[in-house]
């Protein structure tokens, strides 16, 4: 959308098959505005202002919709276009997969931390940030991962770039799959290695992009993906990167705490832990806080240490978040029927939205896809959703490609099976109401007591 359309009020010009203009919410996205023409830096923020004030109350206001609570199963979220409380709203929005984040026994420690060490670390982690109830998580989280060590960094995000462009120089090669988190990408940016993407698990596509190349490579995949909730082909991805030489480095931000025998990921379900050589993690998905890691050998985290500038030159982790996730692990590791109980919601939910005929495509995990296909009306559906008492986040382009428009679901152990009921009746619902899912004789009905 260019400027002067946009100041001289012409930017509306597409019309819908019954020669209605469209609104501008409607016409164009956050990709139509990254680039603008003219020397001032400012000169795209009118025509995006302008569009905005249109698209916000259009739909765009359902994201950061402000929660009156912890993410329990149950949330009370208010209305930034109306300002009204929508309350006792079934929560399958946040991540929070076990349950753990507003467990008594967390706040508890967190509580306790306060006391003992105020509120953040005051420092970068290779100054004074560095507490020894950091030294401590490292430790832990180093043996449960069965790893000779762990380096912490504030987010998820961070270690992702802070690894990827601290290990990988202009030259070498990085291949990622082309579903991998924004996070890898921008680690990938940052590197200025030679960056290609592989169709999504597809191991021959992967191998024509190594095979071509002399030198250093390394290849980037995610346990679970976090749109799609599928799992990465580990076997056969190992299999090609030691054919090639390549280094890999395995996201389990969505699957560290839930797969394997032990909670270790994905690499450890499929038992390849020892051959991959990088283990990232996050301590807001499943353990309920905030941060992340990356696991291996003591040689990597030495070297990272030095040159993973995101960590480096960030504050470290807050010490009263580092009680919660402790105490969160701990947790964990005492009451492994939190997992049972979390597969079990998984297939519950899984089974009785696909007998209705919801799409969910490939999922085979606690993140379902709900793929309604309808850039157009998934704002709207959202809505609707939210009217019936559901919370659920609407994704679209460009965080996923156009015309794969969905809603993202996360299952938790918290979630009782009669709250699974509600959700997948309502779910059903409203997706039938719109066209998205078929009227048939799996509509869901309740099947509890």
């Amino acid at each position: 959308m260019g400027e002067e359309k946009a100041k001289s009020g012409q930017g509306g010009m597409f019309s819908d098959k019954s020669g209605n203009q469209l609104p501008l919410a409607m016409q164009y996205d956050y990709t139509n505005f990254y680039f603008g023409a003219g020397d001032d830096a400012f000169a795209m923020l009118e025509p995006f202002d302008e569009w905005w004030k249109d698209s916000k109350p259009s739909g765009y206001y359902l994201y950061g919709l402000p929660m009156q609570g912890a993410p329990t199963t149950r949330v009370d979220i208010r209305n930034t276009k109306t300002n009204e409380i929508h309350t006792d709203l079934l929560n399958f929005a946040s991540y929070n997969y076990l349950g753990l984040s507003y467990r008594p026994e967390v706040k508890e420690a967190v509580i306790e931390a306060v006391g003992r060490y105020g509120n953040g670390a005051s420092g970068s982690p290779i100054l004074s940030g560095s507490l020894e109830i950091h030294h401590e998580l490292s430790d832990r989280l180093a043996e449960f991962k069965g790893k000779e060590a762990v380096l912490l960094f504030p987010t998820g995000y961070s270690v992702n770039v802070g690894v990827i462009s601290g290990l990988m120089r202009s030259g070498d090669l990085i291949v990622a799959d082309q579903y991998a988190h924004a996070s890898l990408v921008d680690g990938m940016i940052l590197s200025k290695a030679n960056s290609r993407f592989f169709r999504h698990n597809k191991v021959d596509d992967l191998e024509r992009k190594l095979k071509r190349y002399e030198g250093k490579k390394l290849v980037l995949i995610e346990g679970v993906y976090s749109m799609d909730g599928d799992v990465a082909v580990v076997p056969d991805i190992v299999e090609v990167c030691q054919r090639y030489g390549a280094r890999i480095l395995i996201d389990e931000a969505h699957s560290t705490f839930i797969y394997g025998k032990n909670g270790r990921g994905v690499a450890e379900h499929f038992g390849y832990d020892d051959e991959i050589d990088m283990h990232v993690g996050t301590f807001s998905k499943s353990l309920g806080g905030q941060g992340g890691f990356v696991a291996g050998s003591q040689k990597l985290i030495n070297y990272l240490r030095g040159f993973s500038r995101s960590r480096t030159f960030s504050c470290g982790l807050s010490p009263v978040v580092a009680a919660g996730i402790l105490k969160a692990l701990e947790i964990f590791l005492e009451e492994p029927e939190l997992r049972t109980k979390l597969w079990h919601n998984v297939d519950y939910m899984q089974k009785r939205l696909r007998d209705a005929g919801v799409s969910v495509g490939d999922s085979e995990s606690q993140v379902i896809p709900l793929m309604v296909r309808d850039d157009a009306r998934i704002f709207e559906i959202g809505e609707a959703l939210m009217g019936e008492g559901i919370y659920l986040n609407p994704i679209k382009y460009p965080a996923v490609p156009k015309h794969r428009s969905r809603f993202r679901m996360s299952i938790s152990a918290a979630h009782s099976r009669e709250e699974l009921e509600e959700g997948a009746r309502i779910i059903t619902s409203v997706l039938q109401r719109y066209g998205i899912c078929p009227e048939t004789e799996g509509t869901i009905t309740s099947t509890t007591g």
